[in-house]
């Protein structure tokens, strides 16, 4: 299965269905959801890194269980944008992990939103390193999906020329 961007991928989605997110750790997966509107992502949990196939099935039942058509898997680009070797083994892993899981998937840029996330956490919910680390995983891949929704949202409907606005 090839990667789709994400304006192709959120285009070829059925009406209703969501988006998963993915942020890949070295540990964990932190994992988000849209809504079905494809306007709001929210944290859903974390997965284990681990063997393909579980990932893929555990996937798997969270789109079935959710009503998810497609992935978003974060993509870790170097500082100057550049595609380096750790871009590349996520792009081989996205690929794998959408063959395996049956869903079609595309990348997005996730550089800082770890730190973004963190330092949301600290400043705004004072919340201390043991609890951040709990839900930065999840909060972060919410965070990319986010980026990816906004930046392929379609543009609002113009309103017509004898319509008052309000």
């Amino acid at each position: 299965m090839h990667l789709f961007n994400v304006a192709e991928l959120r285009a070829a989605l059925p009406r209703g269905r969501r988006l998963i997110g993915l942020d890949p750790g070295a540990k964990l997966v932190g994992v988000a959801l849209s809504d079905p509107s494809l306007m709001l992502a929210s944290p859903y949990g974390t997965l284990p890194r681990g063997k393909l196939r579980p990932m893929a099935e555990a996937l798997g039942a969270i789109a079935a269980k959710e009503g998810a058509g497609g992935l978003v898997v974060g993509l870790p680009l170097s500082m100057d944008g550049s595609f380096g070797p750790a871009a590349q083994a996520a792009r081989d892993w996205a690929k794998a992990l959408s063959e395996a899981a049956g869903l079609p998937a595309a990348m997005w840029d996730e550089r800082l939103s770890s730190a973004a996330v963190n330092r949301m956490l600290i400043e705004e919910a004072d919340l201390s390193r043991a609890k951040r680390a709990q839900v930065v995983d999840r909060a972060a891949a919410a965070w990319m999906l986010q980026a990816a929704l906004d930046a392929t949202r379609p543009p609002p409907a113009p309103f017509p020329d004898d319509a008052d606005p309000v």
